[in-house]
């Protein structure tokens, strides 16, 4: 594809951004990693959205299904895929050739700050510390074809054992390091030998070994193993790997999974596993990656006055687009925690100035003084080839030397990259978030019981003798720092149970809305913080899937799955669980059953709430699903059994035990 004169034309066209966006990226602070970028055409790039961004998958027909989808899209819908990235060290970045240069710009903004996001995010780090995607996948997808082109193994047995694994395909333990399948075979035989050791102990003859423990027998005790679960086992993938059975039709049994049926197993659960970093955090990196973007295109004019119009057409429509937007929503978020805490370093600057006091704050601090003292210097807004001297007044840890010199040399075009003479301080206060327009009144919006926390700690109350020395000492860094260290450790749950502020949600005009049984429509429910913050992030943990644990392996000890939904106050699909049921049953091969918990409404109270305009007070009551391999079961479950699935408040706290210490 690089052989076509439109691909190169569209390089060489394209080679100028790709550097220049790189160095203003590590100017504003950015480490991400080398990023390829490659051109490719319409067709191609429809097939790479269908691929998840990678060229190589293992054979299956929902690739077809995706790209038939996304062609669809782009011909009636009016979509448009203007960027495609891989996490990959270093990591691929796709520019579709009949894009504008404007978009092109865009595309590559984004795809650096998308990059530097997964070098230092440590969610990322979960799956591998070196990591190259590509060729895992690659692997991956020739190990496939070689196994259903083996004349000895059916290829549609293949296809469907693909479709049952991917069924569960996010029911893995993504809040753990990725542990592969040879370090967990390793503990398997470590428990497999202890058996052997205690047999060994009791010096029997190998007659008498033979006669009483047989192997049935060691069979049974590795069964009672796989029920014996000290915590819910939230890697299904996992368990079902060590201890399922694949269902066999024709013997009408369980029969141990072949080679293959393991192997494609763990590799879909490794991949699972690769992609979970993406999933659990798509709301920060998105929102990471459009704050950067931004910045670069409007900010600093990296989209030139010709091409400004197209890219904020451009912008518009990312963020504009329907529904839960994790665009809109992460940028928004990540311009509130810059927000805050540049506030916070004025405000902590300004109560400590003589005369002012948390109490009195309001009363007598001049913000329109304040928001004249934070002003950047007069030599950082307007630069240009005819205002270099100008810069010799700011102080040197504002300025890169290197840059200046080249710039007063006719080496650097400082008309078009004014960037290229400051340092990463410089443009910090270029750009220092409460100068700009929107955001001018959030410095006097703060309240009393954040200034109070603020002025707990201040043992130096009266440092400053008026506002102008205060706000001389301002670190106009601030609001950059904290974000870059947010970017390290969080994902989108933390993210928003930590961030989702009760400023924010009524700044932003959030709000949630249900289905009304009342109505038979959608209405909104509450403006309330709380109910915001508990909707969003319910659909943010585990994926936005219900989440699945097993809870014994050899239930009743029958050598039945008991599974249990960690039931959150949103109920499961019924019609969606038994389905998922029949897949899990031929990755275990014996019955398989599912303890939940379900709202039920009594008629009659339903019939009242409706003359009344209300929502009927639902009862809770728990469910056990059961399915034997030919029909179904539902029955009552005392509140007893399913007390330990029921979330008396849903834990946001996702993080690894070892970060926290």
């Amino acid at each position: 594809m690089n052989e076509r004169i439109e691909t190169k034309r569209e390089a060489e066209r394209v080679r100028e951004p790709v550097v220049e966006a790189r160095k203003l990226a590590k100017k504003l602070g950015l480490d991400p990693y080398p990023v390829k970028y490659w051109i490719i055409d319409y067709d191609e790039m429809n097939e790479l959205i269908a691929y998840d961004g990678f060229q190589e998958r293992y054979p299956h027909w929902r690739w077809g299904m995706k790209y038939d989808r996304q062609q669809k899209q782009g011909q009636y819908a009016g979509g448009k895929a203007f960027e495609i990235v891989i996490n990959d060290d270093p990591a691929h970045a796709f520019l579709q050739e009949s894009n504008s240069i404007a978009d092109q710009k865009a595309v590559i903004t984004h795809v650096e700050a998308h990059s530097d996001f997964f070098a230092n995010n440590r969610w990322y780090r979960m799956f591998a510390d070196e990591l190259d995607a590509a060729a895992l996948l690659e692997r991956h997808a020739n190990r496939v074809r070689s196994i259903m082109a083996d004349p000895e193994i059916d290829r549609e047995a293949v296809e469907k054992w693909i479709d049952n694994v991917l069924c569960l395909q996010d029911n893995i333990d993504q809040h753990q390091a990725f542990k592969n399948q040879h370090r967990v075979r390793e503990e398997d035989e470590h428990e497999t030998d202890e058996i052997g050791d205690q047999l060994a102990e009791m010096n029997l003859s190998d007659e008498v070994r033979d006669e009483v423990f047989d192997e049935e027998w060691l069979e049974a005790q590795r069964e009672k193993r796989a029920g014996k679960l000290e915590e819910p086992e939230k890697d299904l993938l996992a368990f079902l790997r060590d201890h399922g059975r694949a269902y066999d039709p024709e013997e009408g049994k369980a029969v141990e999974m072949e080679d293959w049926q393991k192997e494609i197993l763990e590799m879909l659960r490794t991949e699972s596993y690769y992609f979970a970093a993406q999933k659990t955090t798509k709301v920060m990196n998105e929102g990471w990656a459009a704050y950067w973007e931004s910045l670069m295109m409007g900010d600093e004019s990296f989209a030139g006055t010709d091409e400004f119009i197209e890219y904020a057409d451009h912008q518009a429509r990312v963020l504009g687009s329907p529904g839960l937007n994790p665009y809109k929503l992460g940028k928004q978020l990540w311009e509130y925690i810059e927000n805050t805490e540049n506030r916070r370093e004025v405000v902590r600057k300004l109560l400590r100035v003589k005369g002012i006091t948390w109490r009195n704050f309001h009363d007598v601090v001049d913000f329109d003084e304040v928001n004249e003292r934070i002003k950047p210097h007069p030599a950082l807004e307007a630069i240009n080839s005819e205002t270099l001297a100008d810069l010799e007044s700011l102080d040197d840890d504002k300025i890169d030397p290197e840059g200046l010199e080249r710039a007063k040399a006719g080496e650097i075009d400082v008309d078009r990259h004014p960037w290229k003479v400051l340092s990463y301080d410089g443009l910090a206060e270029r750009h220092f978030s409460l100068n700009k327009l929107q955001n001018r009144g959030f410095l006097e919006s703060i309240g009393q019981a954040t200034l109070e926390q603020y002025a707990r700690y201040l043992l130096d109350d009266e440092r400053y003798e008026s506002v102008a020395e205060a706000m001389a000492d301002v670190d106009f860094a601030v609001g950059w720092n904290r974000m870059y260290e947010v970017r390290a450790s969080h994902n989108d749950v933390t993210f928003l149970d930590g961030f989702l502020t009760k400023e924010f949600v009524t700044d932003n005009n959030y709000f949630t809305y249900e289905f009304s049984q009342t109505t038979g429509d959608y209405r909104v429910t509450s403006t309330q913080y709380e109910d915001v913050k508990k909707k969003l992030m319910l659909q943010f943990t585990n994926f936005g899937k219900p989440t699945i644990a097993v809870y014994d392996g050899n239930y009743e000890n029958r050598n039945e799955l008991l599974l249990g939904h960690h039931y959150n106050g949103v109920m499961l699909d019924i019609g969606q669980a038994t389905r998922t049921l029949e897949r899990i049953y031929d990755l275990w091969g014996r019955p398989v059953n599912l303890k939940t918990i379900v709202k039920e409404v009594d008629e009659r109270d339903a019939e009242i709430a409706r003359r009344r305009d209300r929502e009927p007070e639902p009862e809770e009551k728990g469910k056990l699903l059961r399915y034997d391999g030919e029909e179904f079961e539902i029955h009552d479950l005392p509140w007893s059994e399913v007390e330990d699935i029921r979330a008396t408040e849903v834990d946001y706290n996702t993080k690894p035990a070892e970060w926290l210490a």
